[in-house]
């Protein structure tokens, strides 16, 4: 085999964990671990919901042999050349895993390479891209019929995610409630005391019930206990807890003075440990398509008590929102316009086009929302019809191995 550089474009933190990830795997698997043969190399994007540490992760791959972070993209773009001046092998194959369909387009005519791309909802530039990898047969219904050929309906990446997971929640012993406020400090300030709070209400009427935040790669203890801590985040107050402790022996673990323990899971990625949760309380973002892929029912908590402090919105929205100065007047006026629209924030809500989880949105208080999880988990039939209809809207599995096929055979074509 002559020798091949694959070039992947990805962007932010769920791309990199959930596209990225497999997908290098499933390419050594199909290609060979002969750095001197195939070479794979990620270039990152920016991406509003970047938390800095993607370029980390993506070094932490051991298939990957060069990354490039996203600050040095634009140059890339333009001008063709990377940061650290990367030289390219004559045959090569662009993955895109994220970001905006135009940068494949723009950098497969610089590298002369031919371009795959991994569409879940929506495909692009039908013309210039050489291959692409869909989710679902119905995003190629939407496509000219001279293009069709170009399209192939791979599966969804997401599910590689919990393809090893156990199937956990026809077995478990524990009734466990997983707690994912974000990544990010404009959704950790609500999102830590509110679930707190609600875990806390719960554990007084079901003491039985174990809670665990899977902390996110990006996020360390000590930063993650400070929006628990009253003299940190006024928050605290707002939602009646007194504040927690961070105990850091064998296992980690936030505990208030009501006597709740909320342990902190730092193994990622945590799809084993979430596929084990009865119900997942989280906030809107990447985390509510992992949760549908794996097909764990969830509650997505959006609380208004601080409209400007809401600046995770993806793409434009997001950008506008963290603008110096007018920033958070584009935050509200975002954040205003998407509680009149309501509805449909979740991922599953928006593959499904109605409100499979449902969707808390407002002024929310712990205990109103407590009070629904406990309905939850005393009608474990409404656990199944969501885990159920969660299942159905997802794609087929193996799209990391499917995809690497496509790269395979666009390698083909230039031996």
């Amino acid at each position: 085999m002559n020798k091949v550089d694959i070039l992947i474009l990805s962007n932010g933190p769920g791309e990199v964990t959930t596209w990225v990830r497999p997908v290098v795997k499933a390419l050594r698997q199909k290609l060979g671990d002969d750095r001197c043969v195939v070479r794979i190399s990620v270039v990152l994007s920016p991406c509003p919901n970047a938390t800095g540490k993607e370029t980390a992760i993506a070094r932490s791959y051991p298939e990957v042999d060069r990354v490039q972070a996203a600050e040095h993209f634009w140059s890339f773009l333009l001008w063709g050349k990377t940061f650290e001046n990367w030289d390219w092998r004559n045959h090569g194959v662009i993955v895109f895993l994220g970001g905006d369909q135009i940068f494949p387009v723009i950098i497969g005519k610089k590298l002369g390479y031919p371009t795959v791309v991994y569409a879940e909802w929506e495909a692009r530039w039908h013309k210039w891209i050489n291959r692409f990898g869909i989710m679902k047969p119905q995003l190629a219904n939407r496509v000219p019929q001279k293009y069709a050929h170009k399209f192939t309906v791979v599966g969804d990446l997401m599910l590689e995610a919990g393809s090893h997971s156990s199937s956990a929640n026809d077995q478990q012993q524990t009734e466990l409630i997983g707690i994912l406020p974000g990544s990010k400090a404009a959704k950790l300030a609500q999102g830590v005391p509110l679930t707190l709070a609600i875990a806390e209400y719960i554990h007084a009427k079901r003491p039985q019930t174990k809670f665990v935040i899977p902390v996110a790669p990006t996020l360390d203890l000590q930063t993650l206990a400070s929006f628990a801590n009253p003299q940190k985040n006024p928050f605290v107050q707002t939602f009646g807890i007194s504040g927690t402790s961070l105990l850091t022996t064998l296992k980690s673990a936030l505990t208030t003075p009501k006597g709740l323990t909320v342990e902190l899971w730092q193994e990622t990625p945590a799809y084993d440990l979430l596929s084990q949760c009865s119900i997942c309380l989280t906030t809107v973002g990447a985390n509510t398509a992992e949760l549908g892929a794996l097909g764990v029912p969830m509650i997505v908590l959006l609380p208004t008590q601080q409209l400007d402090a809401m600046r995770s919105w993806d793409g434009l929205p997001g950008i506008l929102a963290n603008l110096p100065g007018v920033g958070s007047t584009f935050a509200k006026l975002i954040n205003w316009l998407v509680l009149r629209r309501k509805g449909l924030l979740a991922w599953p809500n928006i593959w499904a086009q109605q409100e499979i989880v449902p969707e808390l949105v407002g002024k929310l208080q712990p205990q109103e929302v407590a009070e629904i999880v406990l309905d939850f988990l005393n009608h474990p039939e409404k656990l199944d019809q969501m885990r159920t209809k969660l299942r159905n809207i997802r794609g087929e599995s193996g799209a990391a191995e499917k995809l690497s096929q496509l790269v395979d055979e666009e390698i083909e074509k230039q031996l």
